[in-house]
Order: structure tokens, then C-alpha cells, then sequence
């Protein structure tokens, strides 16, 4: 079996940062693409996942397949307690109260239409209003416009200024009485603003008004504290915290997701069923209808493990120092402009060049072996607003160096050669 190296960093603060090293925990990054070496700044879009993540998921199958909560031989049992162990890591990833707080789903996207189409729809009526704000990803803006055309209710948008910072007295404003829910990311994926949430939330919750976090870039990046923080909703994505795929997490409030409607009927969300009428389950189990993504969901757990042994904080250190780097590199790169110079950032940069598409960008980089995202990022509302329609983003992780956004640079040198 293959051994993960991050027990190198293990002691967070003790140790010095070495890249290198952890990178070894990486197999993906040591390809070459086009003949070239892999230089991955696509994170925002999915993280790649360290051999740990890969044997948690190979060993559950080896060893422990089975189903949850339904059988009492001893694979169930052992299938059972690792992955309710899991919902254990995610509370204490979120600073959660109660692990029944912690629901698991499919991801940010998945999360967001469960409340969406539960909490929602019980308390959404015609006339009422949801806000989100200007830089909202689409999995933020469509599940509410749904409702909102269901009930009869109004979508509300905050705007931001031209760095790409919520515009507070603005948000504030749009705080009527009608407002039912605030949605909001925590990090555009787009720009990399962080909001500043705790007033956010403080602000809503003066008028009685829950608040929903999309916190689908924040993880990855920052220290997540939800009772800190004290909104009602946060999602995120195991594939973004280097996990696998198609496995995420709500955190709601015990009250609030007791109160609430089951989001599908099936198995393990009732407590008992005759054809007259369902019972059902208690939370979080209520709202995790049908066998679950057992494997992933221990994947995700051993990638939480993985993030404590190297330490948030030394994580969020490093990708500062390498955002720092990035963007004065790029900033000095004549025609080329940076989208979303917010104060507070995390590791994204998306940027436009004079005259070039970003497509066109994103083709030559892949040249070059640098893998970056070019599109709209699933925020055209967004890129509307800043009158144009795409930009070429790269977004860093704790795995990637200084030589890499050096590379990076050479390579938009070589897409300014060839289309100027």
C-alpha cells in the first residue's frame, strides 16, 4: 500500500514548509502534458487528492464493503462506524455543535437545492424575497429563482464595487421585511473575494432573517467556524478539500433542519412506514434518503484528516504567499488585467488580455502543460456585470510553487507572441 509523506509536516508550526514534499502525496502532478510538466491551477474547479484520499477509498473496498445502518454482520458495523466517523471530522472541520448537524450530500450544489426545496418552500411565500449577491455562482443563484417563480417571491441582488467586494450599506438597504433568506458565497470563485461574513450574517440576523453560506471555495482555503461566523446554512464540496467527488456536507442548525420537510423519501429517512402513513427519521438521517456514496464519504474523511496533519493555518499561509507572488507577476504583464482585486483574497485570479480570448489563452497554456479554467466559471451574472464575457483563471493550492507561477507567466508571454 502506498504511505502518504505528510507526517513530514505533521506538527503544524514545527516544521518548515516543503513543498516538495508534499507534493510526493500527489501522483497526478508528476505527469507531463504535451511533453511538457503538469502545472495544475485549476483547483477551483477540483482539487486533485493525495494517496491518502486514493487507499481510503481502495481499502473501504478491499475490506469493509457493505451498507450502512442496515446490517449486523461485522462488515456493516465497520462500514457504519467509519463513515458516521466521518460526520464526526466534518463537525469538527466546521466547528459545528452537534455532528446530527452535518448532512450529507452530494456537494455545494446538491446542498443548497435541499434547502432550497425544504426549508424554502415551507417558509417562502408569494411576495417574500431571497437575497443573494452580485458574485454568486449559478448552484447560488438558479435553485432560488426556481422557488422564487414556484412562490411567487422576488430574487434580490447585493451589488459589489469595482474591485469586487459586497457593498455592505447597499446590502443592508435590501434588508426589508419581506427578505425570507440571505444566500451568499463565502469566496467567489470568480474574483477570490472573501466576504466579510460574520457582519453579513449579523446584519440579517438583527431583522430575523437566516443566512445561507456557499462555502464551496471557502474550504479549501480558510479555517471554517460556523458558530464564529453564526449562519444557519453552510455548504461545501468534498472535491474541492481534496476529496473525491460526488460527496459534500450541509451544516444546518439542529432547530432549523428539525423543523424542516425531508428533502426525498426512500430508505433510512423513516423511522417506521405502513401504507397509511411514514414516520420520519431523526436529523441529519431524515434527509439522506437511500444508500449513500460510502466510499467517497470516507474519502472525504481521510482528507480531512490530511488537511489537520499539514495544519488550515499553514495552508492559508502558503497560499497567500503564493497569491502575493501570482498577482504581482501577472500585474506586470502589459495588456493583461486582473478581475477582482478585492482587499481580502483568496488564491483565485482571474484576468482578461487585450485583444485575446480567454479560451485562446487557456488553449495555449494547455500547451505549456499549465492547466487553468477560461469560461464564464458558471457566473455569467457576474461576468455581466463587469461587461465582459469570460475571463482565464488560475487557482493555486498548497502543492503549488513559485516556479509554477513562473511558468505560468512564460506561458502568456508566449500567448501575447503569438496573437500580437
Amino acid at each position: 500500500m502506498a504511505t502518504s509523506t505528510s507526517e513530514a509536516v505533521a506538527v503544524e508550526g514545527r516544521e518548515p514548509w516543503d513543498v516538495e514534499r508534499i507534493r510526493e502525496d500527489f501522483p497526478v502532478l508528476r505527469q507531463t502534458v504535451h511533453g511538457k510538466p503538469l502545472v495544475y491551477l485549476d483547483n477551483a474547479a477540483t482539487a486533485q487528492k493525495p494517496l491518502a484520499v486514493i487507499d481510503a477509498e481502495r481499502n473501504f473496498y478491499l475490506r469493509d464493503n457493505a451498507n450502512v445502518h442496515r446490517g449486523v454482520h461485522a462488515l456493516s458495523e465497520r462500514a457504519t462506524r467509519a463513515y458516521e466517523e466521518v460526520r464526526t471530522k466534518v463537525q469538527r472541520l466546521l466547528n459545528a455543535r452537534e455532528a446530527r448537524e452535518i448532512v450529507f450530500v452530494r456537494g455545494t450544489t446538491e446542498a443548497i437545492n435541499l434547502v432550497a426545496a425544504t426549508y424554502g418552500r415551507k417558509n417562502v411565500q408569494a411576495g417574500d424575497e431571497i437575497l443573494i449577491s452580485a458574485m454568486e455562482h449559478h448552484s447560488n443563484i438558479v435553485p432560488w429563482q426556481m422557488l422564487c417563480e414556484e412562490k411567487g417571491a422576488r430574487l434580490r441582488v447585493a451589488p459589489i464595487n469595482d474591485r469586487g467586494e459586497l457593498m455592505l450599506d447597499e446590502y443592508e438597504k435590501l434588508l426589508g421585511s419581506r427578505v425570507k433568506l440571505v444566500a451568499v458565497t463565502h469566496v467567489s470563485n470568480v474574483l477570490g473575494t472573501i466576504n466579510p461574513l460574520p457582519e453579513i450574517v449579523a446584519l440579517a440576523h438583527q431583522r430575523g432573517i437566516p443566512v445561507l453560506v456557499d462555502g464551496a471555495q471557502a474550504a479549501p482555503h480558510l479555517k471554517v467556524d460556523v458558530q464564529q461566523i453564526d449562519c444557519d446554512f453552510y455548504a461545501f464540496s468534498s472535491h474541492k478539500v481534496f476529496g473525491p467527488t460526488g460527496i459534500g456536507a450541509l451544516y444546518g442548525k439542529a432547530r432549523l433542519l428539525e423543523a424542516m420537510p425531508p428533502y426525498q423519501g426512500g430508505g433510512d429517512m423513516i423511522s417506521s412506514v405502513t401504507f397509511e402513513k411514514t414516520l420520519y427519521n431523526v436529523i441529519p438521517y431524515k434527509f439522506e434518503a437511500g444508500t449513500p456514496n460510502i466510499a467517497a464519504t470516507i474519502g472525504l474523511g481521510a482528507a480531512i484528516d490530511y488537511l489537520e496533519r499539514i495544519g488550515l493555518e499553514r495552508i492559508a499561509r502558503q497560499e497567500r504567499e503564493l497569491l502575493v507572488y501570482a498577482t504581482e507577476s501577472l500585474s506586470r504583464i502589459p495588456g493583461l488585467r486582473i478581475i477582482g482585486t478585492a482587499r481580502e483574497k483568496a488564491a483565485v485570479i482571474s484576468f482578461v488580455m487585450d485583444g485575446i480570448h480567454p479560451h485562446d489563452i487557456g488553449t495555449v497554456l494547455d500547451q505549456e502543460g499549465v492547466a487553468i479554467r477560461t469560461g464564464h466559471h458558471c457566473a455569467q451574472p457576474l461576468m455581466e456585470w463587469f461587461g465582459i464575457p469570460a475571463t482565464a483563471r488560475a487557482s493555486f493550492a498548497f502543492y503549488n510553487t513559485q516556479e509554477e507561477v513562473e511558468t505560468l507567466v512564460r506561458s502568456i508571454e508566449k500567448v501575447k507572441e503569438i496573437f500580437q
